[in-house]
C-alpha cells in the first residue's frame, strides 16, 4: 500500500469514527425532542455512521420533526442534548467499573468466601453509585460528538427483525 492510500484510509476511518459520533448525538438528541413531546413514549435507538435507527411506536413525521429539530438545537449551542440517560455507554461503563473494582477489592481483601462476596457486593454498590456519572462523561467525550456536519438526508419506515416499528433516519457528512 503506497503511503498515500495509508492516508486516505486513515481519513476515512477517521471520518467513519467522527460520523458515527456525530449520529449517536443525533439520536439522542432526537430521542430527548420526542421525549419532551411525548414525555412516556418508549424509544430505542442505534447509530452507524451513515444514520441511525429509532426503534419504537412513532410517526414518520414526528420523527422527522424532531430530529430536524434537534439538529438545529445542536446547531445554536445545545450541547447537553447529545447525553442521554439510557444510553447503552452507561451499562457499558458500569459492567466495566463493576468488573475493575470487584477485581481490585477482593485482590486486596482476604481469600476468605464471605470476604469475598461482601467485596464483590461493595463493588456493584461503588459502581452503581459512579456508573451514571461516568457514562454521561464517557458519552459527552467518547461516543458521541456535537453534529455540525451532518444533514439529514430522510427518514424512512421500516420493521426491526421481530417486526415491530423502526425508522431509519439517513444522514450525510458535509465537511469536505
Amino acid at each position: 500500500m503506497t503511503s498515500a492510500a495509508a492516508q486516505t484510509l486513515r481519513q476515512e476511518s477517521f471520518f467513519n469514527l467522527e460520523a458515527l459520533r456525530q449520529c449517536h448525538a443525533l439520536e439522542h438528541g432526537t430521542v430527548w425532542v420526542l421525549s419532551e413531546q411525548q414525555p412516556r413514549m418508549s424509544l430505542g435507538g442505534t447509530s452507524t455512521a451513515k444514520g441511525f435507527y429509532i426503534y419504537g411506536p412513532v410517526e414518520t413525521s414526528d420523527l422527522e420533526q424532531a430530529a430536524h429539530e434537534a439538529l438545529a438545537r445542536f446547531k445554536k449551542g445545545a450541547p447537553d442534548l447529545a447525553v442521554h440517560p439510557r444510553c447503552g455507554t452507561n451499562i457499558s461503563v458500569g459492567m466495566l467499573l463493576t468488573m475493575g473494582l470487584s477485581v481490585g477489592i477482593n485482590r486486596i481483601l482476604p481469600a476468605r468466601p464471605f470476604a469475598q462476596i461482601l467485596g464483590v457486593g461493595l463493588a456493584i454498590y461503588g459502581a452503581s453509585l459512579f456508573a451514571s456519572s461516568l457514562g454521561a462523561l464517557a458519552q459527552r467525550h467518547v461516543t458521541t460528538a456535537i453534529p455540525l456536519d451532518l444533514e439529514i438526508l430522510s427518514v424512512k419506515k421500516q420493521k426491526d427483525w421481530l417486526g415491530r416499528p423502526s425508522h431509519f433516519v439517513a444522514v450525510q457528512w458535509t465537511r469536505s
